[in-house]
């Protein structure tokens, strides 16, 4: 399987990976703990709740016997999960027999969490400080701007307007593994970039917070305190005003990373300068399955092969020329066709008959979303 579509699966696998003793520090905070608790798989998460005031470890058998035989396979996902992020710790008696009891830090905090509420380091800026804040409106607008102006330069540079606030160092960080380049040559799109492409936008965003914590280490930061700071960011309310004084230096230079891509708007006022976040860095603590995308499609593909792209963004149309041909474009408007040649292009580049049949269907308008099938079958057939 592709290395773009196993990584941008789950961003706890990556705290998973961490030590023991780091993973305990995480573990330090009721925010961090809610939001591993809110990636687990329902059973485990059902088993995470079910211990959470059970201090004497229970056995492996009886767990088993909460579950009847034919859950037995979800049975030990759950618990692999669990020992994974270090929820369970596995202890042994005299008799070697297995045992689970519950991570204490974890415990301790989700107790606390659940009965007193969580606080979060820092409280919203009032207005009296701020003055007016950006509309929801003008927030998502923002975000999507910047987040798509992110994607036409992984497309390609010419295409992002001048007075672009993206760093080049930055892009490196974040185009890891999506662009390839040799010396004296353009960079270009790597399979993995092209699949990428295709992807949801939590997917993609999954990926790319992936990568920027994976090369922490080369740019001086400890990833354990990258991934705290990005877990607690979810949970900070949508369009308030956040004082940039209270960051450390490591939060201060990632919030300036997260700006460019969308999940924050930076601020200045007279005196104080602030972050406001976004839907994007709202979601960051979400699975996939729940934070996927409620965006309205656009794309509306016909039995004889024709394409009709309603939406004014350049990206839409740079997208679609990955895998059908664009022959002409409207103010609001984008015309082309699936064609033989399209789509063998879109292979070559490594992209799957599949994922091109998921971006459609995923992405297709209103007015044929509802129906079975959205995509014709004639045009599916074909993939």
């Amino acid at each position: 399987m592709p290395q773009v579509m196993v990584v941008a699966r789950n961003f706890m696998d990556m705290v998973a990976a961490l030590p023991a003793g780091k993973l305990d520090m995480l573990y330090d905070s009721a925010f961090i703990c809610e939001a591993v608790l809110r990636s687990l798989p329902p059973l485990a998460k059902k088993y995470a709740l079910q211990m959470l005031y059970v201090l004497a470890p229970v056995t492996a058998a009886a767990m088993e016997e909460w579950v009847l035989d034919e859950y037995a396979a979800k049975h030990k996902v759950a618990i692999d999960k669990l020992l994974q992020l270090r929820v369970f710790v596995e202890v042994r008696d005299r008799r070697r027999d297995v045992s689970y009891k519950m991570n204490q830090k974890f415990q301790g905090n989700m107790q606390k969490y659940l009965v007193d509420g969580g606080s979060l380091p820092r409280e919203p800026l009032p207005l009296s400080v701020t003055g007016r804040l950006p509309t929801p409106a003008d927030l998502e607008a923002y975000a999507l701007d910047q987040w798509e102006c992110f994607l036409l330069q992984l497309i390609n540079s010419s295409q992002v307007e001048k007075g672009s606030s993206f760093s080049s160092s930055m892009m490196k960080t974040f185009q890891r593994g999506l662009l390839s380049s040799r010396d004296g040559e353009a960079s270009k799109l790597t399979e993995n970039g092209f699949q990428f492409l295709l992807m949801e936008t939590n997917a993609q965003l999954w990926y790319i917070m992936r990568e920027y914590i994976s090369s922490a280490e080369e740019r001086g930061v400890d990833p354990t305190e990258l991934i705290s700071f990005l877990l607690e960011l979810s949970f900070h309310k949508l369009g308030a005003a956040y004082s940039l004084n209270t960051l450390t230096d490591v939060q201060r230079i990632a919030i300036r990373d997260l700006a460019e891509l969308g999940l924050v708007k930076q601020q200045q006022g007279r005196k104080d300068s602030w972050f406001i976040p976004t839907q994007l860095a709202t979601n960051l603590s979400a699975s996939l399955s729940d934070s996927s995308s409620n965006k309205e499609g656009f794309v509306v593909v016909e039995t004889n092969f024709r394409m009709y792209a309603y939406s004014t963004s350049k990206l839409h149309c740079e997208i679609l020329r990955l895998f059908a041909r664009v022959e002409y474009q409207l103010p609001n408007l984008i015309v082309g066709a699936v064609t033989k040649e399209s789509i063998y292009g879109a292979f070559e580049n490594g992209i799957t008959a599949e994922q091109i049949i998921s971006f459609l269907r995923q992405n297709a308008h209103p007015r044929v979303a509802d129906k079975i099938p959205a995509v014709p079958e004639n045009v599916t057939d074909q993939g």
